[in-house]
């Protein structure tokens, strides 16, 4: 039997679609159906390494996570990472296909419909159900022609829609129906039905609000899902997520501080610190200082680190790391952050931009030459305080000098990883994950005073992922999706 299909676009970023396509991911695999997540393209610099060795976005990694399934390239075949001035990396189906600014990128997502497709049917042969997921938002009328994220893909699949609004931002009726008011009739003729998200307080008080959105719209109302506030505990696709306020934490006995750079990637690395009950863990945006209490200043991963270097400057984080460096600080720099800590990065084939070299911080005593070839691999080793970790490596570049003689690890195969420096204050390490593993983090916050909680993370993503399916199977009819889905 074919498998069925239905996708989920929403009138916005940041509505909830990743959100809820994981929560039915999980609470349909537990109902005994095989399910695969697909997002014909994504634009994030979170980004995961992949069973079959490529990459896709974050997002879709937890999607599959929730599906009880190995993340697969064909999961998300289009993939866009933001550069700098030379626009962003366009990863095809797991691998890199090169670069292109906005406008050069519209004139070629057309060429790139058939890998969408070929991944898209290959998901199709193994599942019972495959769960799309759209891109920003449905009325981007300005960009529908070519496109392959939202209508455009719907229409060449033959999907049937539902429509994501987010109540917590304000204006959802407005959202939804004047979506169908700007998108092509032939469009709107796919959405079946909408979901409003994030709602807090009495749902009577909207009931005439759903009721009014169909009858303008003519699609059916599917639910009104109240806000999960532990969607924190979950790894966000978007970088918006770093903008949402986290709770209060009373006891926090640890400040870790990060610095938080235009094209910040790979930001999971700090979720489990977050999640922490004695760690807090400090965002910190140009225009405000680096606290001068912090225990740690973690750098993390960029993808495009010469530029969020220089933005690192910009916003006077280097003098505030000087000074928590003299005040003998710790700072650890993960991937990009590493490359940041040394004293020069070299871009010779203006992979990041305009060739060329530039200073580094100068904590560790290694330069970097970046390099068009890209390690994609899961690793694990231990440490050189003989703890053990498994993470994944996802970089260009390589890096070298007289403080890799001090490793920050030993990955399985016996090669030395990362650098410290000779006062052992400055860490530069290429894993990624690092904190998820709870034998790491538990050694890095006794390293730093403060005991952990003994989270298991990933019991604690798996507990979240249960809750999240439970969420939504009680406030949406499960049974009336299935039913949609062609």
């Amino acid at each position: 039997m074919p498998a069925r299909a239905l996708m989920f676009q929403g009138t916005g970023s940041d509505v909830g679609k990743s959100l809820i396509v994981a929560g039915l991911a999980r609470a349909l695999t537990l109902r005994g159906l095989t399910v695969r997540p697909f997002k014909p393209q994504n634009m994030s610099n979170n980004a995961a390494v992949t069973a079959d060795g490529g990459e896709i976005g974050r997002a879709q990694a937890l999607q599959a996570r929730a599906a009880r399934t190995p993340p697969s390239v064909h999961m998300n075949p289009v993939l866009l990472k933001p550069q700098s001035d030379i626009g962003a990396q366009i990863v095809v189906q797991g691998r890199v296909r090169g670069s292109a600014k906005a406008a050069a990128y519209q004139e070629m997502k057309r060429h790139l419909l058939p890998a969408v497709l070929d991944s898209y049917e290959r998901l199709k042969r193994d599942a019972d159900i495959v769960l799309v997921e759209g891109a920003g938002s449905a009325a981007e009328v300005n960009l529908r022609a070519n496109d392959i994220a939202n209508m455009g893909f719907a229409r060449a699949a033959d999907l049937p829609v539902v429509l994501i609004g987010d109540i917590d931002r304000g204006g959802v009726i407005a959202s939804l129906v004047g979506t169908k008011s700007v998108i092509a009739p032939e469009d709107a003729a796919l959405i079946r039905g909408f979901i409003v998200n994030k709602f807090r307080g009495d749902p009577a008080l909207f009931a005439a609000g759903m009721e009014r959105i169909a009858q303008l719209t003519g699609w059916q109302p599917l639910g009104l899902v109240p806000y999960f506030a532990d969607a924190h505990l979950l790894p966000a696709e978007d970088a918006l997520a770093l903008e949402h306020a986290r709770p209060a934490k009373q006891n926090a006995r640890l400040r870790i501080a990060v610095p938080i750079l235009p094209h910040i990637a790979n930001f999971d690395d700090l979720d489990p610190l977050d999640a922490e009950p004695a760690v807090d863990l400090i965002r910190v945006r140009a225009g405000t200082a680096l606290p001068g209490d912090a225990d740690l200043i973690l750098l993390p991963g960029s993808k495009a680190t010469t530029a969020d270097l220089g933005a690192l400057r910009l916003a006077g984080f280097d003098i505030d790391i000087a000074a928590h460096w003299r005040r003998g600080g710790m700072v650890l720099g993960l991937c990009g952050g590493y490359q940041m800590l040394g004293r020069s990065i070299d871009d010779p084939s203006g992979i990041e931009g305009q060739p060329g070299k530039v200073e580094g911080l100068g904590l560790i005593d290694v330069v970097t030459v970046l390099s068009g070839d890209k390690r994609l691999e899961a690793v694990q080793g231990v440490t050189s305080d003989g703890v053990a970790f498994a993470g994944y490596e996802m970089h260009m570049g390589v890096t070298e000098g007289p403080d890799r003689a001090r490793p920050f690890a030993r990955l399985a195969d016996g090669s030395a990883e990362g650098a410290v420096s000779a006062d052992g204050r400055a860490i530069g390490s290429y894993i990624h994950g690092l904190f998820a593993d709870d034998r790491q983090r538990a050694a890095w916050l006794s390293r730093l005073g403060a005991g952990s909680a003994n989270i298991a993370y990933e019991d604690l993503v798996e507990h979240t992922l249960d809750r999240l399916a439970a969420h939504l199977a009680g406030h949406l009819d499960l049974d009336r999706l299935l039913t949609l889905a062609r």
